[in-house]
């Protein structure tokens, strides 16, 4: 007989050598209680594991672990135990600093399984039961070296972005120049002009928003000479929709 939630083994009525049953049942609360597990993408049980050690199998387990997988382990006693998870585990994993939810049947993230927002370079803000989202986007390049008349960024708006802004800072003082512009072919000064050259000068380029409809990189344009070296960091931070997928 074992508990329903943790499965802890209980002790039977008149039952001999009951520490047996209760060293096991003090293990698995060991190893479930704020649980923390080394990793989730080995299949098979490392060579030389650590008393104490959790793990969640992967799929495709194999030796004392077959027919585990998605399950958490728990290297106890010289032996692997098997803690079957439900619905509503947390679970910390160490080598990837992330909390997974245990929702449907599989290991989600926190974020996934709640539906949060997390801080990154590309986050989908909506999506509909169709597919279509929206996503807000930072896309960040160093511009270094500067020289010549302007320079181009490899960076580029994307196709059908509405821009929000683009943002710069000068990382090492201009030379060569007094000042620049922020902008694009044919709209030089379209996020900033006579931008300063000195180190930690910054400008947020603010316009619209507006849409964008074909790949369109930024110009930085050199104004009362040639640059002649410094570097600057830009970040063109924009929307990005997408259609349904069906």
């Amino acid at each position: 007989m074992t508990t329903p939630n943790l499965a802890l083994p209980l002790l039977a009525a008149a039952q001999a050598q009951k520490h047996v049953t209760v060293n096991e049942a003090l293990a698995r609360l060991d190893g479930l209680v704020q649980i923390s597990v080394k990793d989730r993408g080995l299949a098979a049980p490392p060579a030389s594991p650590t008393e104490g050690e959790c793990y969640i199998v992967a799929p495709g387990a194999t030796s004392a672990w077959t027919g585990w997988d998605g399950d958490v382990v728990l290297f106890s006693g010289g032996a692997w135990l098997r803690l079957p998870p439900k619905d509503g585990w947390r679970v910390w994993v160490e080598d990837e600093g992330v909390l997974l939810v245990r929702a449907g049947g599989a290991w989600l993230t926190l974020d996934a399984a709640l539906g949060l927002l997390v801080r990154g370079p590309a986050v989908e803000v909506a999506r509909g039961p169709s597919g279509s989202s929206i996503g807000l986007h930072v896309d960040e390049e160093l511009l270094s070296g500067l020289s010549g008349s302007s320079v181009t960024s490899s960076i580029a708006i994307p196709d059908r972005a509405i821009v929000l802004a683009v943002s710069t800072r000068t990382i090492a003082a201009i030379t060569g120049a007094t000042s620049y512009d922020c902008g694009i072919a044919g709209e030089p000064a379209k996020f900033g002009g006579s931008l300063g050259v000195a180190a930690g000068s910054t400008n947020v380029g603010v316009i619209g928003p507006q849409a964008f409809y074909a790949p369109t990189p930024i110009v930085l344009t050199a104004n009362g000479g040639n640059f002649t070296g410094g570097d600057v960091r830009t970040a063109i931070q924009y929307l990005l929709p997408t259609a349904p997928n069906s």
